[in-house]
């Protein structure tokens, strides 16, 4: 019978875990090997590890080994996985008859369960629908209630998940090795946390990186990495890579105990310090801290936002009233005390009332931000700044009988109902070829296709813009 080498606990483990939903978890053990063909069991690797992404290498002897076969092992005792390789042997049934006698049968294993129900009425007996037993004198049992009974654990069965190689040693003695494999069911996403002034000017910045473990192991991580980035991969066959940084790449440590590298395309936080991620099990790692960023309020006017996914009451070529949309704007810069790449995440902000207590504004979600480049966050709606869009002038533009285009005339009305003043950019898009023929304010044009109005309101204070645009094709 050929000998099983058992591997040891990891000696060391580092974590890599990807917006997408993967880690590549990369482990150091110890192998006492004898010389030649041996089984080597490697215990406690991911349930849902992908097995075509294991590598193995030998550290302390490179090439000392070949790896012959390689075999997932992943059929764990429960009661209804004894049973089905039981399945055909004799079992032993305890029960408790209505009348509350107790009987004891053995008989042959005909069906397994397909699901164990627990007793309504408490106890330990359980009812295991889908279960036949026949009894020596003949009798057939369906689907009883009570206790099992095996002579022994069939074979085949283990109680963790197991990798098993064939190995191929040239030479007997330890050897350190390294494991490294992708599983799924680990995550990672940012979530951040602003706090607003009494007057919206400065925020206070918290930021929290959320790990989920779902793969079915729990791991002493000697090194945590969280790498930011959308990593393709190929489906239905994920695809497993492994390398490094550039050793050369410049590293910012930020105050909750992340530093930052650029790693290709991507950008890699690494924890400074070891940490656990247990299986089952959402834990939340400070990122970084802020103080007095500087932001920016806006009021916005966008009534053919979503043009083509037309909201009853907005956005209407012909009328409609607009709540602005409130947007707050900060840059991710070193002057900000900020200047990290910022991984996508849940954006909350909060703003002091006259009491001092924090109130929720709203919250939007950011996707990778660079250094030096400025957010704009989408937090709510205000409700009592109106702004009422409407068209009032229509024509086509002919040539002979053919339509060429056409003029339109626009009016906006903007309300102001605060006790304070406020500043509205409305912003009017139009396609095709076109221009204004004719504003009653200054008009911006950010793009091809926006046109930017900025209206100045006093506490009560109402304005109209009037504008004409000719539009042709």
């Amino acid at each position: 019978m050929m000998s099983l080498v058992l591997a040891s606990q990891p000696t060391s483990t580092e974590l890599t875990i990807y917006n997408g939903g993967f880690a590549l978890v990369k482990e150091q053990r110890n192998l006492n090997l004898k010389s030649g063909e041996q089984e080597v069991a490697v215990q406690d690797v991911a349930q849902m590890i992908e097995a075509n992404s294991v590598v193995i290498k030998s550290l302390s002897a490179p090439g000392s080994f070949s790896v012959l076969e390689q075999n997932y092992q992943y059929d764990l005792i429960s009661p209804i996985a004894i049973l089905n390789k039981a399945v055909g042997s004799e079992i032993t049934f305890n029960r408790v008859l209505p009348n509350g006698d107790r009987e004891r049968l053995t008989g042959t294993l005909m069906s397994a369960p397909t699901q164990i129900v627990g007793n309504a009425n408490g106890g330990s007996s359980m009812t295991w629908n889908g279960m036949v037993i026949q009894t020596a004198d003949g009798r057939v049992i369906l689907n009883p209630s009570g206790e099992i009974e095996v002579s022994s654990i069939p074979a085949g069965l283990i109680t963790k998940p197991t990798l098993v190689w064939l190995l191929d040693a040239e030479k007997a003695g330890a050897n350190q090795v390294e494991l490294s494999y992708i599983t799924g069911g680990m995550s990672w996403k940012s979530d951040y946390v602003f706090s607003l002034d009494a007057e919206g000017k400065k925020a206070d910045l918290k930021g929290w990186v959320t790990l989920t473990n779902n793969c079915g192991a729990s791991f002493a991580v000697n090194k945590l990495k969280l790498l930011a980035g959308d990593v393709q991969r190929v489906q239905p066959q994920p695809r497993g890579g492994f390398g490094g940084g550039d050793a050369r790449a410049a590293m910012m440590k930020a105050d909750a105990g992340f530093a930052e590298e650029q790693f290709a395309d991507y950008h890699l936080y690494t924890l400074l310090r070891p940490t656990t991620v247990k299986d089952k099990e959402i834990k939340q790692v400070s990122l970084m801290e802020a103080a007095g960023v500087p932001m920016k309020k806006r009021l916005l006017a966008d009534s053919m936002r979503d043009y083509g996914q037309y909201q009853p009451n907005e956005g209407a070529v012909g009328l409609g009233e607009i709540k602005p949309l409130i947007q707050l704007e900060f840059k991710n810069s070193k002057e900000n005390q900020m200047g990290m790449p910022l991984p996508k995440g849940t954006v909350k902000v909060y703003q002091r009332d006259s009491a001092g207590s924090l109130q929720l504004l709203g919250e939007d979600e950011i996707d990778h931000t660079p250094k030096e480049e400025t957010v704009m966050l989408t937090v709510g709606r205000a409700f009592d700044v109106r702004v009422d869009r409407k068209r009032t002038m229509f024509k086509w533009f002919r040539i002979g009988n053919l339509v060429k285009g056409s003029d339109e005339t626009f009016e906006i009305e903007v309300r102001n109902r605060k006790e304070t003043p406020e500043t509205v950019t409305v912003w009017e898009r139009h396609w095709w070829e076109h221009s204004l023929t004719s504003s009653s304010i200054p008009a911006k044009k950010l793009d091809a296709n926006i046109y930017e109005f900025v209206v100045d309101l006093k506490p009560n204070e109402v304005k109209t813009i009037t504008y004409s645009v000719a539009t042709r094709w």
